[in-house]
């Protein structure tokens, strides 16, 4: 059987995906399986074992194609790669227009996805051949795993996997940004892809600090395009120095959550490839859902303001009120500690 998986972006939801990816190559050995992302989403893709074929497009070049009915070498190029297989079953995992059309356009006999209820955009569903319903408030891990077993028949895994494929090169580079740490560190990351997601600098320069004082686990500051300056700011917002600022590739970064003592970030694309890794994780969420994006492990601990009124449903990109980001370094400091303490029982459970 040919599959092809259509799961563009971003990278939180890829890795999202990967263990629908790895159920489904362990129930089926023999399929071919190929995924469709978009290129700048590609990275912690690349190299897979378990993936016959990766396809990266680019969505907006070739939705300028198909709009303007321009034979434009790049679209042709690109639905010429979607179309190479002739797939038996695309299943759609994004929920958009988009990723609905390109499931169609690779001339997949099937298409599966989402009951409209559980499509971000609703009206997806009029490619679909057969749609999947998913409870409501599932998480997105799960909601995957259950559209590949509506689909295919493939059942959930006893235990979660996330097929990263790293290199010797990615391990330097993780062992090259902890070097100065003694391997005993802690990942502090400050950015997300929403203003509204961000803990304070300050905040994250003192939890710093504290890491140091209290656990004498120094903290690296990670960040990636564009966000050196809050990265920086960390630094510069800690005391101790013990807030050193690195920035590595994906999958180096993957590397580098495997060896951390603990991680703590917001709801970015980091803070999901560290639960990949099997980091301990504290999360910082505010304008959106533990339940739905945050680790699946129990052991992992979200902190977040439950005391307001304004998180249900919010997923603001901007607000006047903000405050649902407004935690308090104790509270955090607090989280680490019970995370910390359960892993050291952990490990003496298994020693």
């Amino acid at each position: 059987m040919r599959i092809l998986i259509v799961k563009l972006g971003s990278i939180g939801d890829i890795v999202h995906t990967l263990p629908a990816l790895a159920a489904l190559r362990a129930a089926m050995p023999q399929a071919e399986i190929s995924w469709v992302v978009e290129r700048r989403s590609a990275e912690i893709l690349r190299d897979n074992p378990i993936l016959d074929r990766l396809i990266e497009v680019d969505t907006k070049a070739l939705r300028r194609g198909l709009m303007s009915g321009e034979t434009l070498r790049a679209p042709r190029q690109q639905l010429r790669r979607l179309r190479a297989s002739a797939f038996d079953v695309a299943l759609d995992f994004q929920g958009l227009l988009k990723s609905a059309s390109i499931a169609r356009l690779s001339g997949a006999r099937r298409v599966f996805g989402y009951s409209r209820a559980g499509l971000r955009e609703p009206a997806s569903a009029l490619l679909l051949s057969k749609t999947i319903a998913v409870p409501r408030q599932t998480h997105v891990i799960r909601k995957a795993l259950l559209l590949l077993e509506g689909a295919l028949g493939v059942g959930e895994p006893e235990a979660l996997s996330f097929p990263i494929n790293t290199t010797a090169s990615h391990e330097a580079e993780a062992r090259e940004a902890a070097a100065t740490t003694g391997d005993k560190y802690a990942i502090l990351n400050p950015g997300g892809g929403w203003p509204t997601k961000l803990w304070s600098v300050d905040r994250f320069g003192k939890l710093a600090d504290l890491l140091w004082s209290n656990f004498g686990i120094s903290s690296l500051v990670t960040y990636g395009p564009g966000e050196e300056k809050l990265a920086d700011d960390v630094r510069q917002a800690s005391v101790s120095g013990k807030a050193q600022p690195v920035s590595l590739s994906l999958k180096g970064f993957y590397s580098l959550a495997r060896n951390a003592k603990v991680y703590v970030g917001g709801d970015t694309g980091p803070t999901h490839i560290a639960v990949a890794a099997g980091a301990p994780i504290v999360g910082l969420f505010g304008p959106t859902e533990w339940w739905r994006n945050g680790s699946p492990r129990p052991e992992d601990i979200c902190v977040e303001r439950t005391d307001i009124d304004c998180r249900v449903d919010c997923h603001r990109r901007s607000c006047s009120k903000w405050i649902c980001m407004d935690i308090e370094v104790g509270h955090v400091l607090e989280a680490v500690d019970r995370r910390l303490s359960h892993k050291e029982s952990q490990k003496a459970q298994n020693s």
